[in-house]
C-alpha cells in the first residue's frame, strides 16, 4: 500500500515556513526537455503559484528532470475574500470562467446565503496550500501540453514526485544554492547566473519586473527567512551578497566553511528531533537520526542532514 507523503508536523504554523524539495523526472530519464518546454513548464509553475498560495523559493528545470524548493503555507484562518479567490482563478482559468464564479458568488452574497458562498469557495480552494496539489496539478498540466505538442500519449514522469522537509535558515538557503548550481555542475555553464531556467538566473537575467521580481522574492525569502522577512524584492542587494557567496561555497570554490559550524550541530539536532516525533513512520531497528547527504550533495555532508537515505542525489 501507497504510504502518505510526509508533510513537516508544523505545517500549520504560522510562526515555522513548511519548505520543501521536489524532484521529477522524465521517465527513463530521456533528455526530451528543450528550450521551448523548460519555457513552458516555467509558465505553468508561475501560474501554479499565483492559483495556489504556495512559494517557488528556488527552483532548477533540466532537460531530463527538474528541482523545486517549494514553501507551502497554510490556508488562513477563515478562508480568503472573494476577491483573492477572484485574482487567484484568473491565474489559470479564463476570463469568462472567473466571471462566472464571481456571478455565483454575486448571487450568494446578495441573498444572503454564506453557505452557498462556503461551497463555491471549497470547490477550488481545496487546490491551494497544498503540497500534493501544487505538484499533481502541474505535472499534469504540462504533461496534457507536452504530448499534445509532441502527438504522444501515456506518463511523462517517472514514478511519484519526491519531496524532502527542508528547514528555514541553513537549510533552506544552502538547499537553494544546491539547486541552482544543478547546471554548473552538469558542465553546461560555470556561472549558474548564465542558465535561463533556474531561479538564479531568472533573478539575475529577468531583472526587477515580472518573473525576474518574482524570482527575487523567492532567494530572499530562502537567504532571510530566519531574520524575518518575507517575499521582498527589495532586500534582493542583501540577500544576493549572501547567496553568490553561498554558491561559490557550495562549489568549495571559496573558504569560509567555519562560518556554518554552529548551524551543523543545530541541524542534525533537529533531524533527530523529528525522527523521533514521526518513530512511527521507520523500523524500530532504526536507533539514529541524522544521515548524511550523498551523492553529488556530498560536499553538504557536514552541513545539511536528512532522515532518510537518499536513494538518489539531488543533483
Amino acid at each position: 500500500m501507497r504510504r502518505s507523503r510526509w508533510l513537516a508536523p508544523w505545517k500549520d504554523s504560522l510562526e515555522k515556513p513548511a519548505i520543501y524539495h521536489c524532484i521529477s523526472r522524465v521517465v527513463d530519464r530521456r533528455f526530451v526537455l528543450g528550450d521551448d518546454e523548460r519555457e513552458q513548464f516555467r509558465k505553468f509553475m508561475r501560474m501554479q503559484e499565483n492559483f495556489s498560495g504556495c512559494r517557488v523559493l528556488s527552483y532548477c528545470l533540466m532537460s531530463n528532470h527538474f528541482h523545486l524548493l517549494l514553501e507551502v503555507p497554510p490556508m488562513p484562518k477563515g478562508g480568503i475574500s472573494d476577491e483573492l479567490l477572484l485574482n487567484r482563478l484568473a491565474a489559470i482559468q479564463s476570463a469568462a470562467f472567473v466571471a462566472g464564479v464571481a456571478q455565483e458568488l454575486q448571487h450568494a452574497r446578495q441573498a444572503g446565503n454564506d453557505t452557498l458562498a462556503s461551497e463555491i469557495h471549497a470547490r477550488h480552494t481545496y487546490r491551494m496550500h497544498s503540497l500534493s496539489e501544487f505538484m499533481k496539478t502541474l505535472l499534469q498540466r504540462f504533461t496534457r501540453w507536452f504530448n499534445r505538442t509532441h502527438e504522444r500519449s501515456g506518463t511523462l514522469w517517472e514514478q511519484r514526485y519526491k519531496s524532502v522537509i527542508v528547514e528555514s535558515g541553513t537549510a533552506a538557503r544552502t538547499m537553494a544554492a544546491y539547486i541552482d548550481l544543478n547546471p554548473v555542475r552538469a558542465s553546461i555553464v560555470k556561472d549558474p547566473a548564465d542558465y535561463r531556467w533556474s531561479s538564479y538566473g531568472e533573478a539575475i537575467g529577468g531583472g526587477n519586473k515580472g518573473n525576474g521580481k518574482k524570482a527575487r522574492e523567492g532567494l530572499v525569502r530562502a537567504c532571510l527567512s530566519h531574520h524575518g522577512a518575507g517575499f521582498e524584492a527589495g532586500k534582493w542587494q542583501d540577500a544576493a551578497k549572501i547567496y553568490r557567496q553561498l554558491l561559490g561555497l557550495a562549489l568549495q570554490r571559496k573558504s569560509g566553511h567555519a562560518d556554518l559550524t554552529a548551524a551543523r550541530h543545530t541541524l542534525k539536532a533537529k533531524v533527530k528531533g523529528e525522527l523521533n516525533a514521526s518513530r512511527e513512520r521507520f523500523s524500530a531497528r532504526r536507533k539514529d537520526g541524522a544521515r548524511r547527504m550523498k551523492g553529488s550533495a556530498a560536499p553538504a555532508a557536514n552541513t545539511l542532514w536528512t532522515v532518510r537515505d537518499l536513494r538518489m542525489g539531488i543533483g
